[in-house]
C-alpha cells in the first residue's frame, strides 16, 4: 500500500514554511557574498533601495509564492511525494520553468538572455541564490511531507519559519525608532 498523499491545506503549509526559510537562508548567504547592498543602492539598478521596508518584508510576504508552488505542487503530489528522487523532479520544475523557461525576461533566463543588455556573467551570477535555494526547498519539503510524523522537525521548522517572520519585522520596528 502506497503511503497517502498530502491534502492541499497541509501542503501549503509546509511549502510557505520551507520556501520561506530557504529564501531568507540563500537571500541572506547571497545579499552577504554577492554584495547586493551596493547592487540595490546603484541608481537605475530597477531594485529598491536595501533599507526599503519592502525588501526587509521579502521573507514575511514569500507566504504568497509559498501557495502558488504548493498549488502546483498538488498537482504532482503522486511523482514528488514518496517517490525516490521526487525532490530532484520538485528541484527541476523549479528550476526549468521558474527560473531558465520563465516567460518573462528576467536575468539568467533565456529570455534575459537574449533580449536584455545585461552581461552575461552578471546574470548568470544570480544562479549562485537560486539554484541551491530550489534544491534546498524541494529537499526540505519533500522530506518532511515524506515524514509527517516527526515531531522534532514540526517544531524546529515552525520555530525557523516564526524566526523568518519576527526577524524583519522587528527590524522594521526599530528602524522607526
Amino acid at each position: 500500500m502506497e503511503p497517502p498523499q498530502p491534502r492541499f491545506p497541509a501542503l501549503a503549509v509546509k511549502t510557505v514554511v520551507c520556501h520561506t526559510i530557504t529564501y531568507l537562508l540563500m537571500g541572506a548567504l547571497a545579499s552577504h557574498f554577492l554584495h547586493y547592498e551596493q547592487i540595490f543602492n546603484q541608481p537605475n539598478s530597477g531594485y529598491r533601495p536595501f533599507n526599503s521596508p519592502w525588501i526587509m518584508l521579502g521573507a514575511p510576504l514569500q507566504v504568497f509564492r509559498g501557495i502558488l508552488f504548493a498549488s502546483v505542487f498538488y498537482l504532482f503530489r503522486e511523482s514528488l511525494f514518496a517517490r525516490r528522487n521526487g525532490w530532484l523532479r520538485m528541484a527541476w520544475m523549479l528550476i526549468a520553468i521558474g527560473i531558465l523557461g520563465t516567460f518573462a525576461a528576467p536575468a539568467g533566463s533565456f529570455e534575459g538572455l537574449i533580449f536584455t543588455t545585461a552581461p552575461i556573467a552578471m546574470q548568470m551570477r544570480g544562479y549562485l541564490e537560486i539554484v541551491p535555494q530550489a534544491l534546498l526547498l524541494s529537499a526540505l519539503l519533500c522530506y518532511w511531507v515524506n515524514h509527517r510524523g516527526a515531531r522534532w522537525l514540526n517544531w524546529t521548522l515552525g520555530v525557523l519559519y516564526s524566526l523568518c517572520l519576527a526577524l524583519p519585522i522587528l527590524g522594521l520596528l526599530a528602524a522607526r525608532k
